[in-house]
């Protein structure tokens, strides 16, 4: 019996002393708490007034939204107001995002910043239909070349970044005029007169079919399909696929317009998102 029960003793003494690391998974508590609960709260009250637009919360609708009572809730209000990260109205006593709060946005999604968000993206697709790709944003009346990709197989036409063009002669520039809603009147601005029913019906169109086009308007022989990355409703940017004129016909349009709404959602940073088709 004295045998058998010291060969038990190094048997349970082994089994007690299992790694941390070789715990199975189960056992590990689905949800931790937040390390530190003061800054899980203002994120928390930061999404919320996010979720409520310019209209903002009263206090009181925080509060219960959030489920924490109203004195806690009003100093995490106190503490982002400091820093402007939360404004109030004086008038309705609603609290809404600050200005640092979506300056916070806006600097993520500089220009500067979207080269390096959406390169990938711009790889990807290029890789996928084989053509030239290029990343551009509306400057005034231009369009400004901020990111390119070519394709292993040769595009004969010239493009370089840093480059603006007329924005309502690139399909670049319908994408992004077209899903600002420019009106007739603010399209004046970038189009002759001679051709203001023309494009005015190309960005109709684009805004129903959730992408633009051109064809041979700045190069002969060298077309482009375009579709606007948005944010919140609102572009930030465009992508487009420029190929020879006999590559891009109407079945070929179609095409890549599939491939690009297939291919760059699963690369774009949260938060941007490209339209659907009215």
């Amino acid at each position: 019996m004295s045998t058998s029960s010291s060969a038990a003793g190094p048997a349970d003494a082994s089994a007690a002393a299992v790694p941390a690391d070789a715990v199975p998974a189960d056992a590990v508590p689905a949800a931790a708490s937040s390390p530190i609960e003061s800054v899980d709260r203002a994120l928390q009250v930061l999404t919320a007034l996010a979720a409520a637009g310019p209209r903002g919360l009263v206090l009181a609708e925080l509060s219960g939204r959030l489920g924490v009572h109203k004195t806690t809730v009003h100093r995490t209000l106190a503490a982002l107001r400091h820093r402007d990260f939360v404004a109030q109205d004086v008038g309705t006593g609603a609290y809404s995002l600050g200005a640092a709060a979506v300056a916070l946005g806006e600097s993520y999604l500089a220009d500067d910043n979207l080269v390096v968000l959406l390169h990938p993206a711009l790889v990807a697709l290029s890789q996928d239909v084989a053509e030239l790709v290029h990343l551009g944003v509306l400057v005034g009346t231009e369009i400004l070349y901020l990111d390119k990709v070519e394709p292993d197989r040769p595009v004969r036409v010239w493009s370089q970044v840093g480059r603006s063009i007329p924005a309502a002669r690139t399909a670049l520039g319908r994408a992004l005029l077209a899903f600002r809603e420019t009106d007739r009147a603010a399209l004046a601005r970038y189009v002759d007169a001679a051709d203001l029913d023309r494009v005015w019906a190309e960005l109709r169109r684009a805004r129903e079919l959730g992408r633009a086009v051109e064809d041979q308007e700045n190069e002969p022989g060298i077309g482009c399909v375009a579709v606007p990355v948005l944010r919140g409703g609102v572009p930030v940017a465009a992508v487009s696929v420029t190929a020879p004129a006999e590559r891009l016909d109407p079945a070929r349009v179609a095409e890549v317009h599939a491939r690009v709404r297939a291919v760059l959602p699963p690369y774009l940073p949260a938060g941007l998102h490209l339209p659907s088709p009215a």
